[in-house]
């Protein structure tokens, strides 16, 4: 069943196609660092929201409390993250990234942006022109995602 919207100058269904097929490629873009989706994509909210409790990683990583504290702890022990008791509530930790940890994240990013760059480099100027100009509406898109 296609979404019933009002945008005449968007068609959300071919924009939802697009973002779905550009987030595979993304993905599953080759890397020096042979790590999980999981366990990459704590270190990347990490890496944007560090510290955070595990009822927060568990809430925006949409896993179990079992599944995130086995992550979590594995991720401790290779030192990409550490745990701190919460200085405003004793009985809780927050998890923190560390500099190894964040090093992943940006040699993974690193990696990505020449990959994206290769890909760019076979549009045209104008289709260049287009993505660069929906850059502002795009990031505007994801703080709405993330509010």
């Amino acid at each position: 069943m296609e979404p019933k919207t009002n945008f005449t100058e968007l068609n959300v269904s071919d924009f939802a196609m697009a973002f779905e097929e550009l987030t595979r490629i993304f993905i599953r873009m080759p890397s020096i660092e042979k790590l999980s989706f999981t366990t990459l994509s704590v270190l990347h909210t990490l890496s944007l929201r560090s510290p955070m409790r595990l009822s927060e990683l568990i809430a925006t990583e949409q896993v179990t409390q079992s599944a995130i504290t086995q992550l979590v702890t594995r991720l401790e022990r290779d030192g990409l993250v550490e745990r701190r008791p919460d200085p405003s509530d004793g009985r809780a930790v927050l998890v923190h990234i560390t500099p190894q940890g964040a090093s992943v994240i940006d040699s993974r990013r690193t990696e990505r942006i020449m990959q994206i760059a290769r890909l760019i480099e076979g549009l045209s100027p104008g289709e260049r022109a287009a993505i660069a100009s929906a850059l502002p509406a795009l990031k505007r898109l994801a703080e709405l995602g993330n509010a």
